[in-house]
């Protein structure tokens, strides 16, 4: 069991550390891409496929101003599956509940403390669902706030004052938490953003040129504060 725990850890370790290398150069139209980010699934009934076109463009956008060659076609990976620590970023957002089983807590965390990373995108609806699960995974660690400081804010893009604010929502200011890992940030939580929003296809929200590249200049910036912190 220790070895396999060992093993899986070093396969989320080796497919950073090759992205960390590529991000550093920019990459030619000839080159195949040969590493994915993913989606996460998870039960509970919240619509975990909500947003389908968000990562596509998130990662068109990231290959062409960052110089990545991340693939356009995103997978969808289950929360218990071996498959998870094929891919050294996931993507979770929803509205809804989220429930996370024993086994699958057990993987997501293996997968998270032994080098992967979780972005989740709060698409309105699931922070009330999604805290409780966080604790389930690290009941040791507090999901705190990150300072307007922290250097996912300012990475190839420059956001003084933290996270944009996408959609309005409730009204609230937009929040970046996170959960640290010895050291390392290994959770990034988007609330009252909705990221993945602007993200989408412009008709899909109808929203500003200048708000939806707020918005995917925010995530590229978590891509790349992701492939080259480690």
């Amino acid at each position: 069991m220790k070895y396999r725990s060992f093993h899986k850890a070093m396969k989320v370790l080796a497919g950073i550390l090759t992205l960390g290398i590529i991000i550093l150069i920019s990459s030619s139209s000839t080159t195949p891409s040969s590493y994915q980010i993913a989606l996460l699934k998870y039960g509970g009934g919240g619509d975990w496929y909500a947003n389908p076109t968000s990562l596509p463009n998130l990662v068109k956008f990231a290959n062409k101003n960052l110089g990545t060659n991340i693939d356009e076609v995103i997978p969808t990976v289950d929360v218990g599956s071996a498959e998870l620590f094929n891919y050294p970023f996931v993507h979770m957002t929803g509205h809804g509940n989220v429930i996370f089983t024993s086994q699958e807590a057990k993987n997501l965390r293996e997968y998270l403390i032994g080098g992967g990373f979780l972005h989740i995108d709060d698409n309105y609806g699931m922070d009330p669902f999604i805290r409780p699960q966080l604790k389930k995974l690290f009941p040791e660690l507090t999901l705190v706030e990150l300072p307007f400081s922290h250097p996912i804010y300012h990475q190839h893009f420059n956001f003084q004052t933290g996270l944009p604010k996408i959609h309005e929502h409730d009204g609230k200011p937009p929040q970046g938490f996170g959960l640290i890992y010895n050291g390392r940030l290994i959770v990034f939580y988007t609330y009252e953003c909705d990221l993945g929003d602007g993200w989408e296809d412009p008709e899909v929200h109808g929203d500003s040129e200048a708000t939806r590249l707020k918005a995917l200049q925010m995530g590229a910036n978590i891509l790349q504060y992701v492939f080259t912190s480690k």
